[in-house]
């Protein structure tokens, strides 16, 4: 799509990554109710990349990172009206482009995009755990 740009942004407007959320489903498994999160979810990422077609935002990877060895891939959405045009796989290309030739990308896979993830490149993981919020540690 000739008329997309990307980039890496900082300082992105909330209604409108909520906006993108709600519109790529990702809003299905984030708290966009919970505005106080979402802004920090926004201000304390490590890397966000952006894809825009003219002025609206139609994608984003939000990266969690220590930019050498590890980058936690927390979101990738595109708005549904983009998604199969190479954006996504874009994003993430971007994305590593501000990280050391070195550094593993790893995330966690929303059900209904278990299978786009290794169509560009990524390989499963055997040994992935989590503690939601309130689980006691025993």
């Amino acid at each position: 799509m000739e008329t997309l740009t990307y980039q890496k942004e900082e300082g992105l407007d909330l209604d409108e990554v909520i906006g993108l959320y709600q519109s790529s489903t990702l809003a299905e498994r984030r708290p966009v109710e919970n505005r106080r999160i979402m802004q920090y979810m926004i201000d304390n990422a490590g890397i966000i990349v952006t894809a825009r077609d003219q002025n609206k935002l139609v994608g984003l990877a939000r990266t969690l990172t220590d930019f050498s060895y590890v980058a936690y891939l927390a979101d990738l959405a595109v708005h549904l009206d983009y998604q199969k045009k190479g954006i996504g796989k874009r994003l993430v290309a971007e994305t590593r482009t501000h990280l050391d030739p070195n550094c593993f990308i790893t995330l966690l896979s929303a059900p209904k995009a278990n299978d786009y993830y290794p169509r560009i490149g990524f390989k499963p993981h055997p040994r992935a755990w989590w503690l939601s919020p309130g689980d006691p540690i025993e």
